[in-house]
């Protein structure tokens, strides 16, 4: 047994007094920097499914000091935005000191873990020091046009009086007081994240050591699709007798099946219907519908397995442009505003959603694609056709493949005025104010005179006031409108009275940018310094949640190039490479959770097992990216392995003897071998994130140690090093007992050689004809000509050749023989 509280203890307070993890911007040397997604502190703490990404980051930290870069690996804490203020609403506690106090339990829990971080480099977004270039990037859009005003519809409470996020809902009502919530405009501040659509997409190429599976999410994310925009004029009494041209416009990624189009549909928050609403006849029918679907998420609304609904619009309906046919209009709220033009051209025939909606209203339903390998298609009755094909009941289209029938149709509908070629993103400009109190003030001030005029940069950081109240107004403003001595102000072009801008800004705001200024956090005249930028962009290896693999990482690439746009940074991607970590459930299966009663608290286990204990068991219980369940049995087993590791430094006999030409009197050199493969494992292992199988290892080689009652020293040292970034504490004191001074994170990581890590012998696989029929016990080193040389002479394979012509013989070295025969 080994006293890890002592241990530890003892450890974690040297390391802080010789200042061992302090950064230093040493130019002349070869540099690395590790990003964990930093945490929103929220006053339950940690549990232990939180570390699991730190731990990996820091085991990674630990193995490039011991190979001899240059480390950042910071902390920070992302601590504004509505989760920090509801919890503080809730408990009745204000924001700012809630967060000192979750902090401080947050920083406490992971100083008892013994990680690497420089906590000189430690950020918070909710400090004015820190939020002051928030908002200087902020003003930098607006001087370019990518950050406007606007009107768009937000989720709003009417019970909590203040607008929600799609994650506050649940089965369309408000998540903490269960009300119908509606959708209604409201002015807004916008970031034009899509003019930099096309480039996030296309340097996603720059980024090979992402997960695919990132990256794909991104794609989907952004949504790029090429198609036509499409004018279908409206017929309504007006235009009838005053021959009117009004137009209902849709986006499709089909203009070849235009001939198809038996009806259209339109979002409920569509514009036509109020501009049109004294032609509708059941515009009573249609408002209690909009009502019904102003409820709903997204995601509800959505859902492709979800009853379709709709209503007929009574009144008005839409022409085909390419027949000239009259087709009705529906109202249906699986069409959405924040997609396409909030309208869509509806082909039963080669769209499921429209084919559902088609077979419950019993509208027309015209096939115009069929596929290319048959001629004739049976007229279908419960299925459509959606993948390519070719033309037919399509006119000037007949006979055309589906490439071909869209690049003419969109030429027709340009000839003809009615439409053209356009790309559509899924990824919509980006709503950036909340009507809240906990966030970053916007640094805009209102004049009547002069318009929205950005707030001088000498006058930075524009401070969120310090308030006793800060509940929702209630009035669809945040609280600060209330604030009059802080909202009254003079104009900085003008002079005139003015007042600021009372939105704050989205909890994203902070994050998107953190990363930059943990290189140089307590700079008060740039963003960062461009040397120390250029030395240590981009980030090297990023590492947190896979929920974050599209929100975040967007608006994070988005700032980025921004910056690069305007010379604050070298490089236009911010992270090389990027790992998910997967969750750690609990020991019944499911996510740890307050409401299952089913969390467990990491300073429990510390105190109890020990912070290296609980470190190599997170890394031990499966691949990194997988989700696994937490297991106490897990963890007592491996605080034997480590147990037993303490005790070979501890109670056997050490020899001087380093084993360098592999024969040794003490060992056999199969443990040399052991010792030599270990090295090479652990390194590659740690490099590919493949933590389960590193430490596998390191058991086989301390089991192959226990059989011996003497080891070399310099065996048991190397074990040591390779255990070091796992179970640091341990390392560092079983380090001082063989008699070191230094730190082990001082000492170089052990190099590995290539010749003591082949086995004494390997078992050869002799084929005939492919089928397996002997194995030989050779040394790996054998040639071609011995290999072949006895696989013929053994016993069992004579048996099959005899009297048999041999035709070739096979060698793959290290592998097998293969025996061709007549």
């Amino acid at each position: 047994m080994y006293d890890h509280k002592k241990i530890e203890a003892k450890w974690q307070k040297k390391w802080k007094e010789k200042n061992l993890y302090q950064v230093e911007d040493n130019f002349t040397k070869e540099k690395y920097y590790i990003l964990d997604m930093f945490p929103y502190p929220s006053g339950a703490g940690l549990h232990v499914g939180h570390p699991k990404g730190y731990i990996a980051t820091d085991i990674f930290a630990r193995l490039k000091m011991m190979r001899g870069f240059s480390v950042l690996h910071p902390m920070g804490w992302d601590a504004f935005g509505l989760p920090a203020e509801n919890f503080a609403l809730k408990n009745k506690v204000h924001p700012r000191k809630m967060n000192e106090r979750n902090i401080a339990t947050f920083k406490s829990q992971l100083e008892k873990l013994g990680f690497t971080y420089d906590w000189d480099k430690e950020i918070n977004t909710t400090d004015p020091e820190y939020y002051k270039w928030t908002q200087w990037i902020f003003l930098q859009m607006f001087k370019k046009g990518l950050a406007f005003e606007s009107s768009e519809p937000i989720i709003w409470c009417p019970s909590c009086k203040t607008g929600l996020a799609q994650e506050d809902l649940e089965n369309g009502r408000c998540e903490r007081c269960e009300s119908e919530v509606e959708r209604k405009p409201m002015r807004q501040w916008v970031l034009r994240i899509t003019d930099y659509a096309d480039r996030m997409l296309e340097d996603l190429e720059k980024l090979p050591d992402w997960e695919p599976a990132i990256k794909e999410m991104q794609k989907n994310w952004i949504g790029r699709s090429e198609g036509a925009l499409v004018k279908f004029s409206i017929s309504h009494p007006r235009s009838k007798n005053n021959d009117e041209k009004d137009y209902l416009e849709v986006f499709t990624t089909r203009p070849d099946t235009l001939f198809g189009a038996t009806y259209m549909v339109v979002a409920p928050e569509h514009e036509l219907l109020k501009n049109y609403e004294s032609f509708l006849i059941n515009i009573d029918e249609i408002k209690k519908y909009q009502k019904q679907a102003s409820a709903k998420s997204d995601l509800e609304r959505t859902e492709l397995q979800k009853n379709k609904t709709g209503i007929k619009i009574e009144g008005l309906t839409a022409v085909n442009p390419v027949n000239k046919k009259e087709i009705p209009i529906y109202v249906a709220d699986y069409v959405m505003m924040g997609y396409g033009t909030g309208a869509i051209m509806a082909v039963p025939a080669h769209d499921e959603r429209d084919y559902e909606f088609a077979k419950k209203f019993g509208i027309d339903i015209i096939e115009v694609v069929k596929p290319c390998q048959s001629e004739s298609r049976e007229k279908f009755s419960d299925a459509c056709f959606s993948n390519e094909g070719v033309n037919f009941n399509s006119e000037f289209l007949d006979g055309l493949l589906t490439k071909e029938a869209k690049e003419k149709m969109i030429q027709w509908l340009k000839e003809n005025n009615v439409g053209q070629k356009t790309v559509n993103y899924k990824l919509k400009d980006w709503v950036f104010s909340r009507q809240r109190y906990w966030g970053e003030p916007i640094p805009i001030i209102h004049c009547e005179k002069c318009g929205a005029v950005g707030v001088p940069e000498k006058d930075l950081p524009v401070e969120l006031p310090d308030v006793k109240h800060y509940e929702p107004s209630g009035t669809g403003e945040s609280p600060l409108a209330n604030i009059a001595d802080w909202v009254n102000v003079s104009c900085p072009e003008c002079g005139g009275p003015a007042k600021r801008e009372t939105n704050t800004m989205p909890q994203w705001a902070g994050s998107s940018w953190y990363y930059l200024r943990y290189i140089d956090p307590r700079n008060n005249e740039a963003l960062v310094d461009q040397a120390k930028e250029k030395y240590w962009s981009p980030v090297d290896l990023y590492v947190g949640g896979a929920e974050h693999a599209t929100r975040h990482l967007i608006y994070a690439r988005f700032w980025h190039k921004f910056l690069h746009d305007i010379g604050v940074v070298k490089n236009d991607e911010p992270f090389k490479r990027l790992q998910h970590v997967g969750l750690i459930m609990a020991e019944d299966g499911r996510k740890m959770s307050k409401r299952w009663g089913n969390v467990i608290n990491p300073d429990d286990i510390v105190e109890a097992y020990g912070a290296d204990a609980l470190r190599v068991y997170e890394m031990f219980m499966g691949p990194f990216s997988q989700s696994c369940s937490w297991s106490t049995s897990g963890l007592v087993g491996v605080r034997k392995f480590l147990e037993k590791v303490v005790n070979i430094v501890e109670n056997k006999k050490l020899s001087e003897c380093d084993c360098r030409d592999g024969k040794c009197s003490s060992v056999s050199s199969s443990l040399v071998a052991a010792v030599h493969k270990t090295i090479k494992k652990v390194g590659e292992d740690i490099e590919g994130f493949k933590f389960n199988t590193a430490i596998s290892q390191m058991m086989i080689l301390v089991n192959e140690m226990g059989k011996y009652d003497a080891l070399p020293k310099a065996a048991v040292e190397k074990l040591v090093l390779v255990l070091a970034p796992f179970a640091p504490h341990i390392a560092e004191d079983l380090w001082e007992k063989l008699g070191h001074q230094e730190s082990i994170f001082k000492e170089a990581w052990p190099q590995y050689n290539p010749d003591k890590i082949l086995d004494e012998t390997i078992q050869l696989v002799v084929q005939i004809n492919g089928k397996l029929r002997d194995t030989l016990e050779v040394t790996p080193e054998i040639t071609e000509e011995d290999a072949k040389k006895i696989a013929l002479e053994s016993e069992k394979i004579k048996k099959f050749i005899a009297g048999k012509k041999i035709l070739r013989v096979v060698f793959v070295k290290g592998k097998l023989v293969n025996i061709v025969i007549s």
